[in-house]
């Protein structure tokens, strides 16, 4: 994946160093620069981070989200106007993961116009990202097939190791997945609109209060469900960016993919391990994520009988889901009621 996402890197900064260039000799205000009787620019590249600062600048602010509705953000491209959004903002909030590193470069291309930002993993507990048991018996599997084969396919084995564990020690990126570490980054979103705006730091301080009063509801939903469960393991059809999520209520999974992986067509090994999971250990529902094609999910239901639901990442939502005011808190709500049937 490494390999992938630094040739994507690449790619994008050779189309965009024209705009970059040009975009260093337009006259953008320097930053810090304070005037209390305008909206606070906000740009955000992903839902959660886009949640967090609306619910916490409320009308002092205006935030803009970079990623499209719907749309993958492992294949997001900038366009210059999204670079002169980035570059005219007050605070810009993004990630901070390996995928992100694009935009420490483009960052660091603005020098002084660069804005305030926030990595939201700089304000999370962090954990590496890893392979469930039906990846991990694909990989065993093609070790153990090259392991008497020519010098060629020995090489390329031991490539494929590299590979794996280059992304074994990558740390997961979705943070957010987790609501303890939803509830600091919408407390470090507090403090950089308070060092942003000091006149108005009471009412951020009580818009973030109210909403982690929320999501702390949240969070004790979800342990309750688990306390309460007749198991404790949980099986994705699909990517699986739920890894804080999993770890912070002790759950056990298996998945087709991890959570950034770019692919779309797990092994026939993975799928067989997954089908032997489900039934071994009766596991009444299957879930995908948002935006996804399903169909590992599906062929993991036919096969098996059980239900195929919807876990919701909150990593991306529809242009339907933010007309109708979707939240991060009300997404999550749902996965309540969808979890609570996948463990009893």
């Amino acid at each position: 994946m490494k390999k992938r996402l630094s040739g994507a890197t690449a790619l994008v900064l050779r189309r965009l160093l024209p705009v970059l260039l040009a975009c260093c000799l337009l006259p953008f205000a320097a930053v810090g620069e304070e005037h209390d009787n305008e909206p606070i620019r906000i740009v955000t590249m992903i839902f959660p981070a886009f949640d967090f600062a609306r619910q916490v600048v409320g009308s002092e602010g205006e935030v803009t989200m970079l990623l499209a509705p719907g749309a993958d953000s492992h294949s997001y491209e900038p366009s210059p106007k999204d670079l002169l959004a980035i570059q005219d903002a007050d605070l810009f909030i993004y990630t901070g993961g390996e995928s992100d590193t694009w935009l420490e470069t483009i960052l660091a291309s603005m020098g002084k116009d660069a804005p305030h930002t926030l990595r939201m993993m700089d304000v999370t507990e962090n954990l590496r990202e890893e392979h469930s048991a039906s990846m991990q018996s694909d990989h065993d599997h093609d070790a153990e097939t090259c392991t008497d084969e020519t010098h060629d396919h020995a090489a390329e084995a031991q490539h494929e190791e590299a590979a794996v564990h280059a992304h074994e020690e990558a740390m997961d990126e979705h943070v957010w997945t987790s609501p303890q570490n939803a509830i600091r980054i919408v407390n470090a979103v507090a403090d950089a609109l308070c060092g942003i705006r000091p006149a108005s730091a009471d009412a951020f301080r009580a818009n973030a209060a109210a909403y982690t009063a929320q999501i702390r509801e949240i969070d004790l939903a979800f342990a309750e469900v688990v306390a309460g469960a007749k198991r404790d393991l949980i099986i994705f059809g699909d990517r699986f960016p739920l890894r804080y999520f999993a770890a912070a209520y002790g759950l056990r999974y298996d998945a087709a993919f991890p959570g950034c992986s770019e692919d779309s067509e797990p092994s026939v090994r993975t799928v067989i391990s997954l089908v032997d999971t489900v039934r071994a250990e009766g596991v009444p529902v299957v879930f995908h994520i948002e935006y996804s094609s399903q169909k590992t999910a599906r062929i993991l239901a036919e096969e098996t009988g059980a239900q195929l639901r919807l876990f919701h990442g909150c990593h991306t939502v529809s242009a339907q889901e933010i007309a109708q005011g979707a939240t991060y808190v009300s997404l999550m709500r749902q996965n309540i009621e969808v979890l609570k049937e996948a463990l009893n």
